[in-house]
């Protein structure tokens, strides 16, 4: 989805920082992505807004060989392994994911040796390091369809035990083992959050992300992907929403349908690490071409083959 930028949301001083932004990006001919969770202004600066995978694609797709992702590491670490021969850059390397942080290489190692016959399933929202050691990956929007297709009898799913208790739900059949991980974000979310939330707005339905936990999932009127959630709410008659998920999708939701309400499920819901990335922060990025994501050759080719199994099985 292309973004156009929304003047009446910025001052004087960042309307001077976005020009700069867009003059460099045009001197440079970079390619600027953005995650629905970053800030606002971000969002309306890029030339693509999306999730994570999905940027990754159009990063690879794109002619363009400077790629500047807004969102956390391991976005940029993805769109590195789908795009090995260009350069990758992200404004802030401190803006990382603890749910992909809850999974330590080494000990998924051990896990493997100790149990050869379960196929590692993980989440696209893991270190490069951990994909390197996984038979297949999964995004929020895909992961009940791969899932339903993988042939084999046992499983390990990492890191989001939420999604994948979601998937166990739906699958009883599968033995699927659950790595404790979790997001830090939509696990601040409590049931009473939301059950509160619909007593006040009987008319609205429920969006969340399946990365909440199933006291909120078992509330809610549609679980998906943030890109499931932004098509269902555009899609439905319905014309009050209570979102579930992290708070930058609030932007996109209200700029694609000026005529709905919705109404964010807590305050609480805000990741501080997608908003470490700043415009100052993607400025600097661009002028000195800084914080370059750096993968080795084997890392990429190791880890690119759970990717292109997922890209090949959806």
């Amino acid at each position: 989805m292309t973004r156009q930028i929304s003047l009446h949301v910025v001052d004087g001083g960042i309307m001077e920082l976005i020009e700069q932004i867009l003059k460099l990006k045009k001197e440079k001919n970079a390619l600027i992505l953005a995650h629905y969770y970053q800030i606002p202004e971000i969002q309306d600066v890029a030339d693509f807004v999306g999730d994570s995978l999905a940027l990754a694609k159009i990063g690879a797709s794109d002619a363009r060989d400077l790629i500047v992702l807004c969102g956390v590491r391991f976005m940029g670490e993805t769109a590195k392994i789908l795009s090995k021969n260009k350069k990758v850059l992200v404004p802030s390397l401190d803006a990382g994911c603890p749910m992909a942080d809850m999974v330590d290489a080494k000990d998924l190692q051990r896990y493997k040796q100790a149990n050869p016959n379960r196929t590692i399933v993980s989440y696209v929202n893991t270190t490069a390091e951990v994909k390197t050691l996984t038979d297949i990956c999964v995004t929020s929007s895909n992961a009940l369809n791969i899932m339903d297709k993988l042939e084999g009898e046992q499983f390990l799913f990492l890191p989001d035990r939420n999604l994948g208790t979601h998937i166990q739900s739906q699958m009883p059949e599968k033995d699927i083992e659950l790595w404790p991980g979790f997001c830090l974000t939509h696990q601040r979310l409590r049931r009473e959050d939301v059950l509160e939330l619909m007593e006040a707005n009987p008319s609205a339905q429920v969006l969340a992300h399946p990365e909440c936990n199933q006291g909120v999932l078992g509330v809610a009127d549609y679980i998906g992907s943030t890109k499931g959630i932004l098509d269902y709410a555009r899609n439905s008659q319905h014309k009050e929403f209570i979102v579930a998920t992290e708070d930058g999708i609030m932007h996109p939701l209200s700029k694609d349908n000026p005529n709905k309400k919705f109404i964010l499920a807590s305050p609480r819901l805000v990741c501080m690490n997608m908003k470490k990335n700043s415009l100052q922060g993607l400025y600097r990025c661009l002028l000195e071409e800084t914080n370059e994501i750096l993968l080795d050759d084997q890392t990429i080719e190791l880890a690119k083959k759970p990717l292109d199994r997922m890209l090949a099985m959806s």
